[in-house]
């Protein structure tokens, strides 16, 4: 098999896995979060075991996001680069990714919206303490599953609107800082 058959072999399976991996529920992340890294490797409630389950969850987004960045990039700019002696690398790193840059921070930036809105893999994996992480391997609650439990609790709405507010502040200065970060790089 020729080395092109093989590359393109690889890319339609790293493409098939990634579009399986966007279509589960975040519940069977939790459940698959909780099993493997909290049980199987003993990490039990803990951040370390939420932001593992979490990484895998939002890896569909960024590689997604990544790839349509990079295609985006007009081929005669790779040729030209080429055909000034520019090496591969040198063309990847110095004139592909500063132009697919834009579309790669959108991708970060919406999975990290992902996460922050996140309850179901989280309540599983990283568990829902009220007190602040003292290390990695401690218990503890996102602003979303904050919100989640006290509105289910029924005894503390005001406080879940309150922690709604929150959240929402946040996405707000997270799409700010994604606007911000776009103009920036299309000043340079």
């Amino acid at each position: 098999m020729s080395t092109q058959g093989w590359k393109t072999k690889l890319v339609k399976a790293i493409r098939l896995a990634t579009e399986t991996l966007a279509g589960i529920p975040s519940i069977v992340y939790g459940l698959f979060g909780m099993l493997f890294f909290g049980l199987k490797l003993k990490m039990g409630f803990s951040v370390i075991s939420g932001v593992l389950t979490v990484s895998i969850m939002i890896l569909p987004i960024i590689i997604r996001s990544t790839e349509e960045a990079l295609k985006s990039v007009h081929p005669s700019v790779r040729q030209g680069s080429l055909a000034l002696g520019a090496g591969k690398l040198r063309t990847i790193f110095k004139v592909v990714l500063p132009i697919a840059i834009p579309g790669i921070l959108s991708g970060i930036i919406l999975s990290v919206g992902r996460v922050v809105g996140e309850t179901a893999a989280l309540m599983y994996t990283l568990g829902t303490a009220t007190s602040l992480p003292t290390s990695i391997r401690s218990s503890s609650r996102t602003l979303a599953l904050h919100m989640y439990v006290l509105s289910s609790e029924g005894k503390h709405v005001g406080e879940a609107y309150a922690t709604g507010m929150v959240l929402l502040i946040l996405v707000l200065i997270i799409n700010w800082s994604s606007k911000l970060a776009n103009k920036l790089s299309e000043v340079e």
